[in-house]
C-alpha cells in the first residue's frame, strides 16, 4: 500500500430487502421476490422498492411500477416493505462498518462509504479489508454484501457495482483511468440516463471513451457536468469521507445463558466486557469521559449507573475499575442477573494513526497487549481470564 493516499471503501449489501425477507422466510430463497406495493393482480399504482436477483432474472428492478413487475412475473412472491426490520438490521451493519474504520458516510440505509487510511495498519491491506468486513456482516447478519475499494469515492463506489452479487472488487492505487476504461457508460456515476443518450449521440460508449475526450468538448455539450464527468471518467474524485452523524458511545455486553447471582462471575465477565470495549476503542482511536454500567435483572427490569471522569481514557485498566466500582455499589444480590454491560459516552477522537503511542489514554501493558493480538489472534489471552472467579458475594437485595 506504499504510496497510497487513501483507502476507500464501499460498501452497499445485495438486493437489501429482498434479501432480508429471503432470510427471515426460509421457504421464499430460491423464489423471485418482489418488495413493494400491493400489485393487486396487475393493477397496483405503487412501484417496485427492490427485487431478488431470482426477480431481476424476469426484468425486475426497483423503482419500476409494481404493475409492471406483475406482469412479468405474476408468480412471484410480493411481499409490502418491513421497514422496522430492514431499519434494525442497517443499524447492525453500519456498527459494524464503525468497528473497521471511525469514518463512516451512510448515504442509504444499505451503503456506505468508509476511510480506512488510518485503519489499514491493523486490518490489513486492502484485498484482506474488504474480506474482513464481508465475512463480519455475513457472520453477524445472514447477508450479503459487495465491496469495492479505491483511492477516491466514486471508483470504490463503481468497483463495488461491478462485483455483485457477492462480490470484492479492488482498484489497483494509481490505475484508475485503467481500472474504468472497458466499462459501460452506466457504471459512471452522475450519468443519469438521458445523459447517457446525449454520450451516445456523440458516440461515445465506455467510460473510457469519456475520459479520452477534450474536457472542453464536453463542457460545451454538457456544461458543468460534462466537466465532472470527465474528472470522475479518469478517475479523478476528491470528495472526502462525510461523517453525517458523530458517534456518541460505545458498548459492549454479554447476556447470560442462565441468569446468575454470583457476584464472583459478574464481575469477571464485567473484566472480559472492559478488555474487549477498551481494545475496540483502542482500534478506533477514541477515548470517552463517561463510564456507564447497564444491568438487566431476571425480571428484564433494566438500571443502568454511570460516571464521568476528568480526562477522557480507552485503558481497560480504569474502565474496569469504574465500571465494577458502580457494579458494588448497586448490585446487592437478590435478583439474578440475566445482562450485564458497559458502555463509554462523551467520545472524542484521536489521530488513528497513533492509536499505539504513549498518551494518557492507554497504558504500556494495554498497548502491547494489542499488539499480540494483532499479531497472533485471539489465542492470546489475558492470564486473569484463565482462573477461576471468586464466589459470590452475598448481599440485601438490587437497589435503584
Amino acid at each position: 500500500m506504499e504510496g497510497r493516499s487513501r483507502i476507500i471503501v464501499h460498501v452497499d449489501m445485495d438486493a437489501f430487502y429482498a434479501s432480508v425477507e429471503q432470510l427471515d422466510h426460509p421457504g421464499y430463497r430460491g423464489k423471485p421476490v418482489v418488495v413493494g406495493a400491493d400489485p393487486r393482480g396487475g393493477k397496483g399504482r405503487g412501484v417496485v422498492s427492490a427485487a431478488s436477483y431470482e426477480a431481476r432474472e424476469y426484468g425486475i428492478h426497483s423503482a419500476q411500477p409494481i404493475s409492471h413487475a406483475y406482469r412479468l412475473c405474476p408468480g412471484a412472491v410480493f411481499l409490502q416493505p418491513r421497514f422496522r426490520r430492514y431499519n434494525e438490521l442497517s443499524r447492525k451493519i453500519m456498527n459494524i462498518l464503525g468497528e473497521f474504520s471511525p469514518f463512516v458516510e451512510p448515504i442509504s440505509i444499505d451503503e456506505a462509504f468508509l476511510d480506512c487510511t488510518g485503519t489499514a495498519r491493523i486490518f490489513g491491506n486492502e484485498k484482506q479489508i474488504a474480506s474482513a468486513i464481508k465475512r463480519r456482516i455475513n457472520e453477524e447478519t445472514g447477508l450479503t454484501a459487495s465491496v469495492g475499494v479505491a483511492g477516491n469515492k466514486s471508483v470504490a463506489k463503481i468497483a463495488s457495482e461491478i462485483s455483485k452479487p457477492d462480490g470484492l472488487s479492488v482498484c489497483p492505487f494509481g490505475k484508475e483511468a485503467e481500472f474504468l476504461s472497458k466499462l459501460p457508460l452506466r457504471y459512471l456515476w452522475g450519468a443519469g440516463k438521458r445523459t447517457i443518450e446525449r454520450l451516445g449521440r456523440m458516440g461515445l460508449e465506455t467510460i473510457g471513451d469519456v475520459a479520452a475526450q477534450q474536457k472542453g468538448r464536453l463542457i460545451k455539450e454538457l456544461g458543468k457536468t460534462g466537466e465532472s464527468l470527465w474528472l470522475l471518467a479518469n478517475g479523478i474524485d476528491e470528495r472526502e469521507v462525510v461523517l453525517s452523524r458523530r458517534r456518541k458511545s460505545i458498548s459492549e455486553e454479554t447476556t447470560f445463558g442462565k441468569d446468575t447471582d454470583d457476584s464472583g462471575l459478574l464481575e469477571q465477565v464485567l473484566f472480559q466486557i472492559a478488555d474487549r470495549l477498551t481494545r475496540k476503542m483502542r482500534r478506533l482511536g477514541i477515548a470517552g469521559r463517561t463510564v456507564t454500567l447497564k444491568i438487566r435483572l431476571e425480571d428484564f427490569t433494566t438500571y443502568t449507573r454511570s460516571k464521568t471522569l476528568p480526562k477522557p481514557v480507552s485503558d481497560m485498566r480504569t474502565v474496569r475499575k469504574e465500571a465494577t466500582g458502580l457494579f458494588r455499589a448497586f448490585y446487592t444480590g437478590l435478583k439474578r442477573v440475566r445482562l450485564i454491560g458497559i458502555g463509554v459516552s462523551n467520545l472524542e477522537s484521536g489521530e488513528q494513526l497513533e492509536l499505539f503511542a504513549d498518551g494518557e489514554t492507554g497504558d504500556h501493558t494495554d498497548r502491547l497487549f494489542d499488539m499480540m493480538k494483532k499479531r497472533y489472534g485471539e489465542k492470546i489471552t489475558r492470564g486473569a481470564f484463565l482462573r477461576r472467579p471468586p464466589g459470590p458475594r452475598p448481599g440485601p437485595g438490587p437497589g435503584k
